[in-house]
């Protein structure tokens, strides 16, 4: 039976493996085991947790505040994608962050372009590579190699656009494909992305909520359930189905475009920053942090608000860096920091608007 998560069939598919998994409660082990190299990432999973009613207050208020800016991107995005894949395009988003966004782009190219992609959504970890047997699943499924569009939220240093890079260059060249590598995303800002509709680091609403704004599914995993011939695996949260978001968010941005592009049309691309320029940023900002630090893992730093709120939601942090604490757009970090007794450092001169830094377990 094909896997749709909490979305409807024309929104996307997972091509994931629902599995069962122990939890790890406990941070700081699971951060010292990553660490310290004794288990990979992908291989545990923390427990997740719904949020607060405050949290979920600061979620609407910032998802309301972005919504025209979030659905002039998707619109931004689309049309890019369009004019590289025309109408053979087929989405494959890269679960989780990137699924919301492939089904916004998926909703707006059949409505406003009369072009009827289908999405995926398949699993890619970093030093893992991405998961063969489900592009394998979606050639096999009649898609043309040069239509398929690697989609994702953002980009914080650009490990994942470089990991994609890698693992389709090998995937073209082990099956005589011309696969397009690049990843396509909202906001570019490690200047990695082949097609981005912005270079700023702005909030995506969606990346500040986990499985319930994603479809109910978890980040992907790869352990040892997880056969030669079996998709990556997730778990499905079903048990948060009376507090999901995923459709109504999908929808939300989908009727705030239409609207948009009804008013105003095509959005002129964006004027922000080259590709160079933010590439460059990202370089100068890294090695200052590394040696500001004195950190010497660039896994451990995480710039830009989605990345930020990831550390937050998911792993150890030792502390938050802003721009400027009263800045509304992160005000749901200073909540989550401040719930997690984590300190807030600011810094004037930050070229993003937060960064997280992932404590060392030698020092937890």
């Amino acid at each position: 039976m094909r896997f749709h998560g909490s979305y409807r069939p024309d929104d996307v598919e997972f091509l994931l493996k629902p599995i069962e998994i122990a939890f790890i409660e406990d941070f700081a082990r699971k951060e010292a085991l990553i660490q310290s190299g004794q288990r990979h990432y992908s291989e545990m999973l923390s427990p997740e947790q719904l949020p607060s009613a405050p949290y979920m207050a600061l979620f609407h208020r910032a998802h309301a505040a972005n919504r025209e800016r979030l659905a002039r991107d998707c619109l931004r995005l689309t049309r890019l994608l369009l004019e590289r894949h025309g109408a053979a395009l087929t989405l494959v988003s890269l679960a989780r962050a990137g699924t919301p966004i492939g089904a916004i782009v998926r909703h707006l190219a059949a409505r406003l372009h009369g072009v009827q992609p289908a999405h995926y959504a398949i699993s890619i970890i970093r030093d893992r590579g991405i998961d063969t047997v489900a592009l394998q699943e979606i050639l096999a499924r009649g898609h043309a190699p040069e239509g398929i569009a690697f989609v994702d939220g953002w980009t914080g240093k650009g490990v994942i656009s470089r990991e994609l890079n890698t693992a389709i260059a090998r995937f073209n060249a082990q099956n005589r494909l011309r696969i397009d590598p690049g990843l396509n995303v909202l906001a570019d800002l490690a200047g990695t992305a082949a097609r981005a509709a912005s270079g700023e680091d702005y909030l995506i609403a969606s990346s500040i909520l986990n499985a319930t704004v994603s479809g109910l599914v978890s980040r992907s995993i790869l352990n040892e359930a997880i056969g030669p011939g079996d998709y990556h695996g997730c778990v499905h949260f079903t048990e948060f189905a009376a507090h999901d978001l995923s459709r109504w968010f999908v929808d939300d941005i989908v009727n705030a475009a239409t609207r948009l592009h009804e008013r105003e049309g095509e959005p002129p691309p964006d004027a922000s920053s080259s590709r160079a320029e933010r590439a460059a940023v990202s370089r100068a900002y890294m090695a200052a942090a590394l040696r500001r630090h004195g950190i010497a893992d660039e896994n451990l730093v995480k710039p830009g608000i989605g990345e930020a709120t990831r550390v937050l939601l998911r792993r150890f942090p030792e502390r938050v860096i802003v721009r400027e604490a009263a800045d509304e757009r992160i005000a749901h970090l200073v909540a989550l920091a401040g719930e997690k007794q984590i300190p807030i450092n600011i810094d004037p001169t930050l070229p993003y608007h937060a960064v997280s830094i992932i404590r060392n377990h030698k020092d937890a």
